[in-house]
């Protein structure tokens, strides 16, 4: 049998990729926008459908900073964010010179706990700083509690970035992440549920807002004959080429999606007779993941260690879960409101290899190890 890299998530070609490249090289469009990136934001509002706009972007980072551009965060400001999740989400907070207040995840769907935001909303009112936005992420496409966390969102008149990033074709109560929150953010990380090689895009709720995500995102380049700028802007569009590669992988997005729940039914035909092991599961049906990665707790911190190596002895990665943004170096200094959900999480989770493409063979490796393993602790 092959002992190839099986690697925690790679991206699928769908075949179709070259055709948009080739007519991109063909046309001279190898810049930032052009018709690929016109056609992608077109085939995104589609998918998503009525009322949402969609500005492509060169990263998911890209589209979380503009988002708090056009939310007028500024410096000093305070932004709530979900501590479990990866920097992206925050590190945008800190490019506006603001203050990142991190908040505990609730053990259910690993994500922002409505308690624990409640908790801070009102401390950082009652120290004179109401914060100006939330950043809440659906966190390995698992949804967060959207209904929950929303209406504490509201009753406190406080605008949502909606973290999609790992979320693209999940659900909540039928309803596609990403349209949920003020703004909403994609990734196409190469690692994603499809992929532009690089990029993000930010899903806003008008045509005007669109525009202005592009104005900012094309160095706010004002209306004149001559290169004139009256504001801060960001070389943040999306290529022509990377387009083309999106517009082809928007061909296998239901595919890949299916394969990725399929990864998770694989999973769980694995772990139901293994009782040390929890496989991070739909809460209820309200709730449709994308399983992006499927990802496990195991009963303590070393089995976890030990079988990540266990994987890696076999050249398969897996890997811990997000460690949260509160314990991280750079962000420690900030708020914090919790206890040790995300904590207990990163000490015992592990993410395992869930791509799209992964084979038949793939899938035996992976199946050998983890039986080897937990047959050895159980004996």
């Amino acid at each position: 049998m092959s002992n190839k890299r099986i690697y925690l998530s790679l991206s699928q070609e769908s075949g179709f990729e070259q055709e948009y490249i080739q007519k991109a090289l063909k046309s001279n469009w190898i810049t930032s926008g052009g018709p690929n990136v016109d056609e992608f934001e077109n085939g995104l509002q589609n998918y998503f459908r009525k009322g949402s706009y969609v500005a492509a972007l060169n990263s998911g980072t890209s589209a979380i900073h503009l988002a708090l551009v056009l939310l007028g965060v500024e410096n000093g400001d305070e932004v709530i964010c979900q501590s479990m999740t990866f920097s992206a989400s925050a590190n945008p907070i800190l490019y506006q010179n603001a203050i990142p207040v991190f908040v505990d995840s609730e053990s259910q769907t690993w994500n922002i706990c409505p308690e624990n935001l409640e908790i801070a909303i009102k401390d950082r009112i009652k120290k004179g700083k109401k914060p100006k936005a939330i950043v809440a992420v659906h966190l390995y496409g698992m949804p967060y509690k959207v209904d929950e966390v929303h209406a504490i969102a509201e009753k406190y008149e406080i605008p949502i970035i909606e973290d999609s990033a790992e979320a693209l074709g999940s659900t909540y109560k039928g309803k596609k992440c990403g349209q949920f929150g003020t703004f909403g953010i994609l990734s196409f990380n190469g690692n994603k549920i499809i992929t532009t090689s690089s990029g993000g895009a930010l899903i806003v709720n008008s045509k005007e807002i669109k525009e202005k995500t592009i104005f900012y995102a094309t160095q706010s380049k004002d209306r004149a004959i001559h290169y004139q700028h009256s504001k801060l802007g960001y070389n943040y569009r999306m290529s022509n080429i990377c387009a083309g590669i999106g517009l082809g992988q928007l061909k296998i997005l239901k595919d890949n999606i299916l394969s990725r729940r399929n990864n998770h039914l694989f999973y769980k035909e694995i772990f139901k007779g293994i009782n040390e092991v929890e496989l991070f599961d739909n809460l209820n049906e309200d709730f449709f993941s994308n399983y992006w990665l499927n990802t496990i707790l195991l009963k303590t911190e070393v089995e976890r260690e030990n079988l990540r190596i266990a994987f890696e002895k076999a050249n398969i990665e897996s890997r811990p879960l997000w460690k949260p943004m509160h314990l991280q170096p750079i962000f420690e200094k900030y708020p914090y409101y919790g206890n040790d959900v995300a904590e207990k999480l990163f000490e015992n989770g592990l993410c395992l290899p869930s791509g799209s493409n992964l084979s038949h063979t793939d899938k035996i490796r992976i199946k050998e190890v983890i039986s080897d393993f937990f047959n050895r602790i159980i004996i």
